[in-house]
């Protein structure tokens, strides 16, 4: 019996299929119209769903790369500078006072870089975006593994050799799948440079945008003398401390520790900034809050809008079938199955629609994320949340319309009084 009735819900349902089929082609400009205004809705929440993921991703990424032990100062307020601020604050007086005073670091590397150059290897060239300077250790420091090679040694920095570390996009450049750049010769502008060392892979900076793999590392000291970086001061310190569990106490003693060597006074404002793991964290969740406010906004006004469509669109419909309801009522169709029918045939609507912004939604979300504008994660949720969603515009904008034409007197309907 039970088998006999499910057999009879799918015939009865089929049907109702049809029908609904052949109604919207019947009226197809109509049905393109709540087509288009539901995917412009549904694509829109595809896109937040994606970038609101994967700025999730990208933020559990950040912090890891970051490290919870570790801070990076800048020179300059880079939140609050005022115009003509200097950046250059940091000093090597800071650094070695640093490493001497301050308690609990293990760590303190400079940074400074300058514009990228063309280098060389054998008849391949690359423009390199950046060339960082730094000190030993420059691997650990940042918790960016080598792939091979080694990492910079204090003699590399005293003696200022021509070594480099390269990030896996000049690797990739310069050098064959299978060639190890380690030992080879490269040339800066016009500078051999022999590698030590290949980085792995990095991606993307959270706050730039720009690719962190497109750099080569060399020691500070060679930066100033072959590439007339500052002497005497340079734009940042990444400081690792033994305590990952205070942080924010590390951090209070290390601004009241710079401020005093930067004869700051009570009230002046900070010439410098440090960010932790958590700071980083605040800056995404920012970023990432601003465009799911916007998309959301975006989703929420396209999706009404292909309500309301669907809404008087159906009115119009159930103004214009009153003589098929009426013979529908007339051979025995009760208010519910006519209930049904429209509300069927106005879900299929925006399910149609929501499988269409689905498809736009992902595209729009690749080419943001070739531009490096959003960083994207594709998941079953954005497929479930969006059909929900469209399924929800057709029964809430649906049920109106399909409530006035099962309302309709069956005489009436058949005299078109209607």
């Amino acid at each position: 019996m039970k088998l006999d009735n499910f057999k009879s819900d799918l015939v009865i349902l089929g049907r109702t299929g049809l029908l609904a089929l052949q109604a919207l082609w019947a009226y197809k400009i109509r049905s393109l119209f709540v087509i288009i205004s539901v995917s412009l809705g549904i694509a829109s929440l595809t896109v937040i769903i994606a970038a609101h993921d994967g700025a999730n991703q990208k933020a559990e990424e950040l912090t890891e790369s970051f490290g919870p032990d570790a801070v990076l100062v800048l020179g300059g307020d880079i939140f609050n500078r005022p115009v003509g601020q200097r950046t250059l604050t940091l000093s090597w007086n800071d650094l070695k006072q640093i490493k001497r005073s301050l308690p609990g670091t293990y760590l303190v590397v400079p940074l400074r870089s300058v514009s990228g150059k063309t280098i060389r290897y054998k008849n391949k060239n690359w423009n390199v975006s950046r060339i960082i300077g730094t000190s030993a250790n420059y691997s650990e420091a940042w918790n960016w593994p080598l792939i091979s090679g080694r990492d910079f040694t204090q003699a590399d920095v005293t003696q200022a050799l021509k070594v480099c570390l390269i990030g896996e996009t000049v690797a990739n450049a310069l050098f064959s799948k299978n060639e190890s750049p380690v030992s080879k010769t490269i040339f800066v502008g016009s500078i051999p440079f022999t590698v030590i060392g290949e980085l792995s892979h990095r991606g993307y900076s959270g706050g730039s945008g720009t690719s962190l793999d497109d750099r080569i590392i060399v020691p500070l000291t060679t930066l100033a003398q072959r590439f007339g970086a500052d002497r005497q001061y340079f734009r940042g310190l990444r400081i690792k401390y033994i305590d990952a569990e205070n942080m924010q106490a590390n951090v209070d003693n290390l601004t009241s520790f710079l401020r005093h060597l930067h004869k700051l006074k009570p009230g002046e404002p900070d010439d410098f900034t440090i960010l932790s793991a958590e700071e980083v964290q605040q800056f995404l969740s920012t970023l990432k809050g601003g465009l799911t406010i916007f998309l959301g906004v975006t989703a929420a006004t396209a999706m009404i809008v292909g309500g309301f469509v669907l809404a008087n669109l159906f009115y119009l419909s159930v103004s214009e079938r009153t003589l098929e309801i009426g013979l529908k009522r007339a051979i025995g169709a009760s208010k519910g199955a006519i209930v049904r029918q429209f509300l069927f045939e106005a879900v299929l609507l925006t399910i149609i629609g929501g499988l269409l912004g689905i498809v736009m939604g992902i595209a729009l979300a690749r080419v943001l994320f070739i531009f490096n504008l959003i960083e994207i994660r594709l998941s079953l949720k954005i497929f479930l949340s969006a059909l929900g969603a469209a399924m929800a515009v057709g029964l809430i904008f649906g049920l109106s319309p399909a409530r006035q034409a099962a309302e309709l007197d069956p005489i009436s309907a058949l005299r078109g009084d209607g």
